[in-house]
């Protein structure tokens, strides 16, 4: 099974209903915390994490696939975690499913602006792929850009454009990816 995670029901609700989603919540806690209990009760053979992300300088409704996971969040004395990498494979899949797709790190913070120049951020990715990586199931995430990421005036963040744009790309993602998360 592929199991496919959204921090709002937003970004799901162009799935069917006999494809396994979650709903995770918004923020790097609420998305590691229900990703992992979801893995441990199902035991997909794939994970695909989709959703809304900012951009820095990429337009809204642009498609982009994590080439990696960063996390901005964290800033320690010790060695942390602070990037996780997608599969191969489903990376792979997703190229040829979105060959217009941007294929960009994705930063994840818990804060809106605060991922210090990265060019995507988002606020789930590192926490839901970490997860997925502990658990030792394959993830990809990929997301639809609706804001710049700087832009501090959210009447002209474009969440219509960007969930059309990702409802788009679903059911080609689903077609390259779901063979391989039974495989």
């Amino acid at each position: 099974m592929l199991l496919v995670v959204g921090a709002t029901s937003g970004e799901l609700a162009s799935l069917d209903a006999d494809v396994a989603t979650l709903v995770c919540g918004v923020g790097p806690v609420e998305g590691a915390a229900s990703t992992a209990r979801s893995l441990a009760e199902r035991r997909p053979g794939a994970l695909l994490h989709v959703g809304l992300a900012g951009g820095r300088g990429i337009p809204a409704g642009t498609l982009v696939v994590g080439s990696a996971a960063l996390y901005c969040d964290i800033g320690a004395a010790v060695p942390v975690v602070e990037r996780v990498q997608p599969s191969s494979s489903l990376l792979a899949a997703a190229r040829r499913a979105l060959p217009q797709a941007r294929v960009l790190p994705i930063a994840t913070s818990a804060r809106v602006g605060g991922t210090r120049g990265a060019s995507v951020e988002a606020m789930e990715g590192f926490a839901v792929l970490r997860a997925a990586e502990l658990a030792g199931v394959p993830a990809l995430e990929v997301r639809a850009i609706a804001n710049e990421i700087d832009e501090p005036d959210r009447a002209l963040w474009r969440f219509d454009e960007a969930l059309a744009a990702l409802a788009g790309a679903l059911p080609r993602l689903l077609a390259e990816l779901g063979p391989l998360a039974r495989s």
